[in-house]
């Protein structure tokens, strides 16, 4: 059997499975990783012969997504915002969705008026750019709580854009796989990088991702905003579980059975975690300071209300690509 026949009989096999759309594309995927390859290779490849464990390792693969296993977890790579990650089933495997929070809280730094905002006022002491690299350190950090530190001098060259000199600190909640920390950290380096997560192993996931795209940030286990209690930052970022208990069974296989509950439900409407999050963000953002919020569909009224009740005021939407409203952002007076 050839590369050729061995892809082609994958992809048949996936044509019967959940999602037939992909199956051509989820094939070459899984043949790629198992081999080591790009697409370029393959296409000159794919008449030499195939066989022997390779082929019976292939075959594995196909089976595994076949059984509903999302590909980023079988081939351990996702890519975000233009940035590679290591995903497990220990963390959410980042959305495009997410990107657009990413985005909100570009803009907000690159308007004019943050130019002015906290440069180092607040929050914990910024690690230069220049220190060395280096196995990333396992730290105590305030109250007991352990920090990983992850660090790089590598910074984008050329003229410095607002954002990439603004100066403040934020705080990623529920941080997963370190994406959104991670993307803001990488253009953003001048800023002060903290990401919290109740899951000791999607932090050591993170860890590995900061040291993998060369940047700076603090990482600390614990529950939404108690490990940096008696800090304050300029802005708040969070993609929080937002999934209702009683959606779960209209979730896709990949989700329902591989994807980390802990970080996917939040109660019966799904708003238990907003809840709790709001007015103890809006106690530890600086007056002046932003939060800004990834949204379930229909959540869009409701967690306005609540930020609202906590205090928020400037409370402004961005919607995906389908319209459907994804983030909100919001000031603290």
């Amino acid at each position: 059997m050839t590369l050729r026949e061995s892809l082609e009989a994958g992809a048949a096999r996936l044509g019967a499975g959940p999602h037939p759309d992909r199956a051509r594309r989820d094939a070459e995927t899984l043949l790629l990783h198992l081999l080591g390859k790009n697409r370029a290779w393959l296409l000159t490849h794919l008449d030499d012969p195939f066989g022997g464990c390779t082929a019976v390792q292939f075959a594995a693969l196909i089976n595994r997504r076949l059984a509903g296993e999302p590909i980023q977890y079988i081939t351990g790579e996702c890519e975000f915002y233009g940035l590679p990650f290591h995903v497990t089933p220990a963390v959410l495997i980042p959305r495009p969705e997410t990107e657009h929070l990413v985005e909100a809280t570009l803009k907000i730094l690159s308007a004019p008026s943050m130019e002015s905002a906290a440069s180092g006022r607040h929050g914990w002491e910024s690690t230069s750019p220049s220190k060395p690299t280096g196995a990333p350190s396992m730290e105590s950090a305030p109250s007991g709580r352990h920090g990983w530190e992850t660090t790089s001098p590598s910074k984008p060259t050329g003229a410095p854009s607002l954002a990439e000199t603004w100066e403040g600190s934020i705080l990623d909640i529920g941080t997963g796989s370190g994406a959104i920390a991670i993307a803001l950290a990488h253009h953003l380096p001048r800023a002060r990088v903290t990401a919290v997560d109740l899951s000791a192993d999607a932090l050591r996931i993170a860890e590995d991702n900061a040291r993998r795209n060369s940047v700076t940030i603090r990482l600390l286990h614990g529950d939404l905003l108690a490990p940096v209690m008696g800090e304050q930052f300029d802005l708040i970022v969070s993609n929080p579980p937002y999934v209702a208990s009683a959606d779960r069974d209209t979730l896709s296989v990949e989700v329902r059975n591989h994807e980390p509950h802990l970080a996917l439900f939040a109660g019966d409407n799904g708003l238990d975690v907003y809840r709790r999050l709001i007015p103890a963000a809006f106690a530890t953002l600086v007056p002046g300071g932003f939060i800004v919020l990834e949204i379930g569909y229909g959540q869009s009224d409701a967690v306005q209300s609540l930020l609202t009740a906590a205090g928020f005021h400037r409370i402004q939407m961005t919607p995906d690509l389908q319209g459907i409203p994804r983030v909100l952002t919001a000031q603290r007076p």
